[in-house]
């Protein structure tokens, strides 16, 4: 299995670079991942609209340059959200969308600028902003476009149409609305958040729990995520919801799996159980979707076997000792 982890440690080196040192400064985290069977992440960075690029690592290596799987994968775009806000208090909800509005245009604008520097076949001065996308043109990286809403996607697809990018949206909690039109224009989704409320009031209060089962329906490549990063733990489990509501359990299966290799662009090498792949496998007791039976006793990555210790079995060891349990 993989997550997207959000990484909020960004300096003046490769952002994903960064996040990958701090995050392995907090063991922690990482190995309460590896015990529930998440070998691999994909490293985001945040902060900002246009935050910077992520990384594919697998979660048991020395250093960053060891736990590198796909380098500067994708870069990231967090679409500022195009829906009223009424507190009272502020500027007016008018006032918000609008400002919102003019993000998003300038954000266009620079990929247009971006663009046109691309095709010069000499550059006067070389400019390092737009440098710094040149692989989005060249389709060597992809943009993820962290949206919800349908307005939000529709300008999404636009992007991925305007520029000749390939666009994956990150969120999509609206995404069965429009499952047709994503794709009719190849466009992956990674559902973020699947044990959550539905962001709209009138939408049925399950609605997160089906939107992967219509994806899959529609013929839409999605995967699972979490926002955070602890919180990945729970990944098979979510897969376990969208099989109980919809998906057939191989197809939630692939939902952390396969699918979410090909949407990183990873496919090649891990994913799924053939020759020539990584070996990257997870073996559990019980039933790996589901968190009453599931207990991982064996993790390899790339072929090694790995530690499954965490601070919560030691503890557990600890006292169990003490009060003679």
């Amino acid at each position: 299995m993989r997550a997207t982890v959000d990484a909020r440690e960004v300096g003046e080196m490769n952002p994903s670079v960064r996040s990958i040192v701090a995050y392995n400064a907090d063991s922690k985290i990482i190995n309460t991942l590896r015990s529930n069977g998440i070998l691999l992440a994909q490293v985001t960075p945040e902060g900002g609209i246009i935050s910077g690029a992520s990384s594919v690592v697998q979660l048991d290596a020395w250093n960053w340059e060891d736990a590198a799987y796909k380098t500067d994968n994708a870069l990231h775009f967090f679409m500022p959200r195009l829906v009223p806000v009424n507190t009272g208090r502020g500027p007016a909800s008018s006032d918000r969308m609008k400002a919102a509005l003019e993000q998003i245009e300038s954000v266009r604008t620079f990929f247009r600028e971006a663009k046109a520097y691309q095709q010069e076949a000499k550059h006067s001065a070389t400019n390092l902003k737009f440098e710094s996308v040149r692989r989005l043109f060249t389709r060597e990286e992809k943009l993820f476009i962290h949206c919800e809403l349908v307005k939000e996607m529709l300008i999404a697809i636009d992007f991925a149409k305007e520029f000749k990018v390939d666009v994956t949206i990150v969120g999509g909690t609206d995404s069965w609305r429009i499952a047709d039109l994503l794709k009719q224009n190849n466009i992956p989704v990674i559902l973020t958040q699947p044990h959550s409320l539905p962001v709209m009031q009138d939408d049925d209060v399950d609605q997160p729990y089906k939107t992967a089962a219509q994806l899959q329906k529609a013929g839409v490549l999605f995967c699972l995520s979490n926002e955070g990063s602890w919180q990945q733990r729970n990944l098979g489990f979510e897969a376990g919801t969208a099989a109980a509501y919809g998906l057939s359990r191989e197809e939630a299966l692939s939902a952390v799996t396969l699918n979410a290799a090909k949407i990183l662009g990873i496919d090649n090498i891990t994913g799924s159980l053939e020759p020539g792949k990584d070996a990257n496998i997870a073996v559990s007791t019980g039933d790996i979707l589901d968190m009453r039976s599931s207990i991982i006793i064996k993790a390899f990555i790339q072929g090694r076997e790995i530690n499954l210790d965490n601070k919560q079995k030691e503890l557990y060891e600890k006292y169990k000792a003490k009060y003679g349990l």
